[in-house]
């Protein structure tokens, strides 16, 4: 991770969040208006109550790259530009992987397709062990098994008890341990860290099948759910695999915020729309960065 401190951290997740609000706003004036929208760095600083030299500051340290380009990767449209850019997802896999350098981590993965008893028994003899850690997107909730993450949540848009509970409902059965340095190391290296990532996701076949396809999308790069499906074989069950991307257990891990509409619109989020701008918008912004860095040094 960063050298920032969880609280900076947090801060400058709250700074990006109210950033996109203002965004919006902007958007939405210039709309009314019939002109173009302009958004100036000054302006931008202004609405958020900072100086353009602390705004410049923030945005350096959490992004990597200009306020300005990444407030233009903030706009409504950035889902619809991704999309226009986006490879076939069958050529996507067989450059990506499950690890390749525009990931930042490594994924051993153990995934646990369950038989409708399993599933019935909602986890029943399984031990979950879980924490509250800080993240560049504010905090989540991690928890795992002794094989791996089973569960990463953020908790800054529906609250901590919302986002608990909605997780522990996928294992009723489990037993719980509040115990979070088992999980440190494995939640720090999903946001960047250097330690390895482990997963052991628990569900139904179908569902594993679009969470595999999701670990095959890069980092700024997107599909849609029609392609999701074309790619595990099952073309017509777009709307099932909606569902599937939805209960996604371990967000950004497994990148569910990648996926859009064929319309370019962004879809759902089960942590929340900002949060899928920001995310979406932080990886564009840095996809791009590293590739300008690989064309100078060329």
């Amino acid at each position: 991770m960063s050298e920032n401190t969880p609280v900076e951290d947090h801060y400058h997740y709250r700074v990006i969040a109210r950033a996109i609000a203002e965004i919006d706003a902007a958007q939405a004036e210039a709309q009314a208006a019939g002109r173009p929208t302009r958004i100036s760095l000054d302006a931008l600083s202004a609405r958020l109550g900072l100086s353009a030299p602390h705004f410049q500051r923030v945005f350096s340290a959490w992004v990597g790259v200009s306020p300005k380009r990444y407030t233009q990767y903030l706009s409504l449209g950035l889902a619809r530009e991704l999309l226009a850019q986006k490879l076939p997802l069958d050529r996507v896999a067989e450059a990506a992987g499950l690890s390749t350098a525009s990931r930042l981590h490594d994924l051993i993965l153990r995934w646990e397709a369950m038989t409708p008893g399993e599933l019935a028994a909602g986890g029943t003899g399984l031990t979950i062990r879980w924490g509250r850690f800080p993240s560049p997107f504010g905090p989540v909730l991690g928890f795992g098994t002794a094989r791996g993450l089973c569960g990463l949540a953020f908790t800054e848009e529906m609250g901590f008890d919302t986002a608990f509970a909605d997780m522990i409902a996928r294992w009723p059965g489990a037993e719980l341990i509040e115990d979070p340095a088992p999980l440190a190391d494995w939640v720090a290296a999903a946001f960047g860290g250097a330690a390895e990532t482990r997963l052991s996701v628990i569900g139904a076949p179908f569902q594993i099948k679009v969470w595999e396809a999701l670990l095959a999308i890069p980092s700024g790069e997107v599909c849609t759910y029609s392609d999701i499906a074309h790619r595990i074989g099952s073309p017509r069950a777009v709307r099932a695999v909606g569902t599937a991307v939805g209960r996604n257990p371990v967000a950004v891990l497994i990148p569910c915020h990648r996926v859009l509409r064929a319309s370019g619109g962004l879809g759902g989020y089960h942590w929340g729309l900002p949060l899928k701008r920001a995310l979406l918008a932080r990886e564009a912004a840095r996809r791009e960065a590293e590739q300008g860095l690989c064309a100078a040094s060329a």
